[in-house]
């Protein structure tokens, strides 16, 4: 099957369940709120060991409370270790963006796009993996895929064609 053919599959299969079954536009702007749900922990974690405060590990554990409750909207039957690399997915696009967007204030606009481009890759592969356009099993180990930027760069296309924030 050409790629062109397996994107056009996996749109159909998009569509048939923005119909029904999960609201994307919905979904996205929801792991953009658990993006930055986790920044929280991160930085609530960082304030405390520099201040030597516990109470900012107790907001920690709130703020990650949230995020699970959150993440469980979107996650609903993670198989293996699925909602661990869904999180840190979310994780490592959010890092990425933040590279990209301190390389785009130091006029490196090259480098930021490739950060970008990362970013939205590991984005794409979220949500591939919690869509279930794609079941983690017939993910290929990516140490044994060929041309290994071709599963994510596949991802990608379908992503910006699926998913639009702004329908209504």
């Amino acid at each position: 099957m050409s790629s062109s053919d397996e994107i056009k599959q996996w749109i159909k299969k998009v569509e048939s369940i923005k119909k029904g079954e999960v609201d994307l536009s919905r979904d996205e702007d929801l792991t953009i709120g658990l993006m930055n749900l986790i920044s929280i922990e991160e930085h609530l974690y960082f304030t405390a060991m520099k201040t030597n405060k516990e109470h900012y590990l107790e907001m920690l554990n709130s703020v990650r409370d949230l995020r699970k409750q959150l993440l469980a909207k979107i996650v609903t039957h993670p198989e293996g270790e699925e909602w661990c690399i869904s999180k840190h997915l979310l994780a490592g696009s959010m890092r990425l963006m933040e590279v990209g967007t301190k390389e785009l204030a130091k006029k490196k606009n090259t480098e930021a796009q490739l950060f970008f481009h990362s970013a939205f890759q590991l984005y794409s592969l979220f949500f591939a993996i919690n869509t279930g356009m794609i079941k983690s099993k017939e993910l290929p180990a990516l140490s044994e895929t060929p041309n290994k930027e071709g599963m994510l760069r596949r991802f990608s296309t379908l992503v910006k064609k699926a998913v639009d924030c702004c329908k209504e």
